[in-house]
């Protein structure tokens, strides 16, 4: 949530200096996830304290640059809440690349990852360089946060990002097939997403997001009466 309002302020400046608002929320995003692995990493500062000062920062940065701009213009309406017809051919290649890069990242250095996610201080007693890997996470996280904006839009892309990993955490065991799952989730949210945003004339990117929030209610409430029909039986011997 931080890294996209950081992208918001990268478009302001885009937007303002007329340069392509996306490389230059990539390059926002960039910094800002360096920075904030850093304090938090190195104990400089608590890590939530971290993000609530890169948040408000970035927030301030983009309200003053907009007003400079002359307030919100469609161009900016477009990365706030997403447009799927401002996506052009460059943006599709930047986005093949970081998918390739992204899926190399997560297999080459998947054992590494595992753990410095779970236990980041057993992690670093095996030898593993948890600074180095959370670092390259952080900024393919902010780099996705920043190529998405043009098709879900700023104000949606996190939640896009946290709400697949929710339901995968509901359906699969094992770290391997939860990763799996998500990415389902999401590719499949996004598909049925902009089918219906077509036929219902709606926000695509809004739908997408409402979409994979629907998934999660579902498999939520699945759960919870599978829950209880199992626990029917045992309650009335």
């Amino acid at each position: 949530d931080s890294l996209s309002h950081v992208a918001l302020a990268g478009v302001a400046i885009g937007l303002l200096t007329q340069t392509f608002p996306p490389i230059v929320g990539l390059g926002a995003t960039l910094i800002a996830a360096v920075a904030i692995e850093t304090v938090r990493l190195r104990r400089l500062m608590p890590g939530d304290v971290a993000l609530a000062v890169v948040l408000y920062s970035a927030l301030a940065v983009a309200v003053v640059i907009i007003s400079l701009a002359d307030g919100f213009n469609v161009g900016l309406f477009g990365y706030l809440f997403g447009s799927i017809l401002t996506v052009d051919v460059v943006d599709l290649w930047l986005l093949a690349g970081l998918a390739v890069v992204v899926v190399v990242y997560v297999i080459g250095f998947y054992s590494e990852l595992a753990q410095s996610s779970f236990d980041p201080d057993l992690a670093h007693a095996n030898g593993v360089h948890v600074f180095g890997i959370n670092l390259v996470l952080a900024m393919l996280t902010g780099a996705t946060i920043a190529l998405s904006m043009r098709v879900v839009g700023v104000l949606l892309v996190g939640a896009l990002i946290v709400v697949p990993v929710m339901v995968s955490l509901r359906l699969a065991t094992g770290l391997k097939v939860a990763i799996g799952v998500a990415i389902g989730v999401g590719i499949g949210s996004a598909l049925l997403g902009l089918t219906v945003s077509f036929y219902a004339d709606t926000a695509a990117g809004g739908t997408i997001v409402l979409t994979a929030v629907g998934v999660l209610m579902i498999t939520m409430a699945t759960s919870f009466l599978s829950g209880k029909l199992r626990s029917g039986p045992r309650l009335g011997a």
